[in-house]
């Protein structure tokens, strides 16, 4: 048997470095092999208990919400309720609502009436009047209004609203309350059928008989022209409103006095004379009373359209007649042909020395009544002064006026 030593003689071992002796051991290796799956196992588990966790929570919140499902809710079952109540609607036909125009173009305004879907205002219901385009009503994108329900779109089921219905209601009241007042207002006359002419008022339709009309005008002739009227008949219900002429003439008529200067626009010419509206009101300047000095042709003096000063001659209320001279306004005869300005701008005065003659002519007259009237107590002295009665003769005569019997009385020998 060899020894030991002869064993090991032909073993050669490599040489140590200090890289083969810092060396981890191989077992160590072995070790890192087994790590992987050992750090694995516990991701595992930890992540099976947080799902037992989150499904611990779950059951704990599914069994609050069977229990006691207001735990917690700041927000109530009743608060929930009063916010249907507040922001629910009645889309009944008729109905009153109120939203903001949050889009307009040429064929009406969409509107947030907080719906379920927007509702739609179409461009003819949107004013009582003719307009082309909302934005002529003021309906303008942000603008709230208060609108009526008149429909519902069935393609869509959005809601048809309407700002005209309410406009006629409040026309109507308007109408109702200037009847009450008993005032004139102005009508444009837009139709006529056979039986009188159309005017708009308050933006509503009023009829106007032709009975009820003060002048003797056609009904081509009334077409787009504003008359003064008065208010007969106010009934919404049955949608009829009737208006007279004649009733707001007679009001404007009473403060027309005889001499008084008013300010008129030629209407039209005729061979007797002219046409003169002041302020709805026919009046007849005749050709013989445009000057003192004579007037051949009209057109020559006047033009339909001229404006200016007439003063009243006379005034049949009854059958609306109306006289009207320029003539007793010339301050010098033939004035009104060679320089009509200087009639305009002496009216007032001519007219004013017109009326102290015609109530001089006047006095006069009753004057020459009350001479033949002694039981009215009244005379005129020598003077021209209106006075107590008095007797002229000499008292020593001693008559006594008040045993002559009335003219009516006396017979003839």
């Amino acid at each position: 048997m060899a020894t030991l030593a002869q064993q090991f003689t032909g073993l050669r071992c490599p040489p140590l470095s200090s890289s083969s002796l810092l060396r981890k051991p191989k077992q160590t290796q072995k070790i890192g092999a087994f790590a992987l799956p050992i750090v694995s196992a516990a991701a595992i588990s930890n992540a099976q208990t947080g799902e037992r966790d989150e499904l611990k929570i779950f059951e704990e919140a599914h069994e609050r919400c069977r229990t006691a499902p207001m735990q917690g809710v700041s927000f109530t079952l009743e608060d929930f309720h009063a916010a249907l109540d507040k922001y629910d609607y009645d889309s009944e036909l008729g109905t009153k609502v109120k939203g903001t125009v949050f889009s307009t173009d040429a064929y009406g305004a969409l509107v947030d009436i907080t719906a379920k879907s927007s509702a739609f205002l179409p461009v003819e219901e949107a004013s009582i009047h003719r307009i082309k385009h909302v934005e002529e009503a003021g309906i303008v994108p942000g603008i709230r209004e208060e609108f009526v329900i008149v429909g519902e779109d069935e393609d869509d089921d959005s809601l048809i609203l309407s700002l005209k219905d309410i406009q006629y209601e409040l026309a109507w009241e308007r109408c109702r309350q200037l009847q009450s007042e008993d005032v004139v207002v102005k009508g444009k006359v837009v139709e006529a059928n056979q039986g009188g002419v159309v005017a708009m008022v308050e933006g509503l339709k009023g009829f106007v008989p032709f009975s009820q009309i003060s002048s003797k005008s056609t009904a081509e002739e009334l077409a787009d022209k504003e008359l003064p009227l008065k208010f007969v008949e106010v009934d919404e219900e049955q949608s009829r409103l009737v208006l007279s002429n004649r009733k707001a003439m007679a009001d404007s008529q009473a403060q027309l006095g005889i001499g008084s200067v008013v300010l008129g626009t030629v209407q039209s010419l005729k061979p007797y004379g002219a046409f003169i509206d002041i302020g709805g009101i026919n009046g007849l300047l005749h050709v013989s009373q445009i000057s003192h000095d004579r007037v051949s042709d009209i057109a020559t003096v006047l033009q339909p359209g001229d404006t200016l000063k007439v003063m009243i001659l006379s005034h049949d209320r009854e059958r609306g007649r109306v006289s009207l001279s320029t003539k007793k306004l010339e301050p010098t005869p033939g004035d009104m042909i060679r320089n009509p300005k200087l009639v305009f701008e002496k009216a007032e005065e001519m007219a004013q020395t017109f009326r102290q003659r015609i109530a001089q002519a006047e006095a006069m007259a009753r004057a020459d009544m009350l001479r033949f009237q002694p039981e009215s107590g009244l005379t005129l002295s020598s003077d021209g002064i209106l006075g107590p009665l008095t007797s002229d003769l000499p008292e020593e005569e001693g008559l006594d006026l008040s045993e002559v019997p009335a003219a009516e009385d006396s017979q003839l020998i």
